[in-house]
């Protein structure tokens, strides 16, 4: 638990009482190791006050040790560690491992982990059967909300949340399962045979065999887009207290357990405001159509009046340069030099919107800056993989930050999340009888 910052607190005036009166109330205040002093308000409901913060964009709703983000500066750090530097050097697996645990792994433990989790890739068999129960033209996200929830009803041997063995467990069976579910998921709506895992493929690799690989014929997984997979995965391993891990915790706050969580995860996930970025980002490419009416939208873009918005730029939290675009611009070019297409129409719009972002003084002045879903909808879309399953394959990258930060909040000591309101509605009132009113 953070402790009071010794011999500092902040002040609360509140003039105007009935009888004129002015009351001041002292609350403490705590220090992260990284970040802004924070105000702790929790007492402030019995001195008969509540704080209004619309999108809690103000307030910490936990403590965590995880994840940390500087949005001024362009940082982001997974347990101390730059993602830059983890994107260079480490896998998605190895990360999920530093998430889970806290530090990075030897080889030894890194090994075991990655056999576990590989050993746990397959899905009880009877979930083919679940899946049956969708309509042939059912969003994959849709199929993805109610297959991991019903995972509790196949896995509930390791459901109790108060025991770290079955914490474990679960931690892993979501990680190495979420890619076949994904996986499946998109088979389902293509009408084709679902894939088995194979345990002689890494975890990337595995998913796009899962994809793409089909019973007639060996499906031989490309190295260089199994890598930019990889990437994909681990650049959206966690990014701190979102809308989607706001909401697992939240749900982990009454108990629930964690198939029930990340359910809820993927269901945050799914609104356009916050996964459906990338897929946006496409649509915007569709509507500008051609590479002769950029100027023209980009305009609109600086007409405040117009309703046209450049989607993946700017960000609500990065007001830099978004640390993990510049590991996916990278990304982004070594797919389209594999696969040849750098004569792709999309992709020349793309790199013309990237370069107007960069350089024009309005774009500049305002810090939309490319960020990590502008290119990872384009990465995706060159690599095969339909708009409809962008969502999911953030959510598959997502799973161990989700699971990470339900296991910190569970393990410690936590409250049923309650928020208050500020009520506008009609004061007390008597009912009128249907013949009176």
């Amino acid at each position: 638990m953070a402790t009071p910052i010794a011999n500092r607190t902040a002040k609360l005036t509140i003039e105007g009482g009935p009888d004129g009166e002015t009351e001041t109330i002292e609350l403490p205040l705590y220090a992260g190791t990284e970040g802004p002093d924070v105000i702790d308000i929790g007492k402030l409901t019995a001195q008969g006050f509540f704080t209004y913060d619309p999108g809690f964009v103000s307030t910490a709703a936990c403590e965590s040790s995880i994840t940390f983000i500087d949005g001024d500066a362009g940082i982001l750090l997974h347990r101390g560690y730059p993602i830059e530097q983890l994107a260079e050097q480490s896998t998605y697996l190895e990360l999920c491992y530093l998430l889970l645990n806290g530090e990075l792994p030897s080889a030894q433990n890194l090994d075991e982990f990655v056999k576990t989790i590989t050993r746990h890739t397959m899905v009880h068999d009877q979930l083919r059967n679940f899946f049956n129960g969708f309509r042939a033209d059912a969003h994959p996200m849709a199929i993805m909300c109610g297959v991991v929830g019903a995972l509790s009803a196949f896995y509930h041997d390791s459901l109790d949340i108060d025991d770290p063995s079955h914490r474990l467990i679960t931690a892993h069976r979501l990680i190495a399962k979420m890619p076949t579910l994904a996986a499946m998921s998109h088979k389902f709506s293509q009408g084709q045979p679902f894939m088995y895992p194979r345990n002689d493929l890494d975890y990337a690799s595995n998913f796009l065999y899962m994809m793409f690989g089909s019973p007639c014929e060996d499906y031989e997984v490309n190295p260089v887009l199994a890598r930019a997979m990889d990437r994909i995965f681990l650049l959206h391993a966690d990014h701190e207290q979102n809308a989607s891990t706001s909401t697992v915790r939240l749900a982990g706050s009454t108990g629930a357990n964690p198939f029930a969580c990340i359910a809820a995860g993927i269901a945050a996930l799914w609104g356009p405001a916050h996964g459906g970025a990338n897929e946006a980002v496409l649509n915007m490419l569709s509507e500008i159509g051609s590479f002769k009416n950029i100027d023209k939208y980009i305009a609109k873009a600086k007409d405040k009046d117009d309703p046209f918005r450049l989607m993946g730029f700017g960000h609500r939290v990065y007001k830099n340069y978004d640390p993990r675009a510049k590991v996916m611009q990278q990304t982004c070019k070594e797919v389209f030099e594999e696969l040849g297409v750098e004569d792709d129409p999309m992709l020349k719009m793309a790199q013309r919107l990237e370069k107007i972002a960069l350089e024009d003084e309005y774009f500049v002045e305002k810090r939309l800056y490319p960020n990590v879903d502008f290119y990872s909808g384009i990465i995706l879309k060159a690599m095969g993989i339909p708009v409809d399953m962008f969502t999911v394959v953030f959510a598959t990258g997502r799973t161990p930050g989700w699971i990470a930060q339900w296991n910190e909040m569970v393990s410690s000591s936590y409250k049923i999340g309650r928020p208050r309101q500020l009520y506008n509605g009609p004061s007390a009132r008597d009912y009128v009888a249907i013949d009176q009113r």
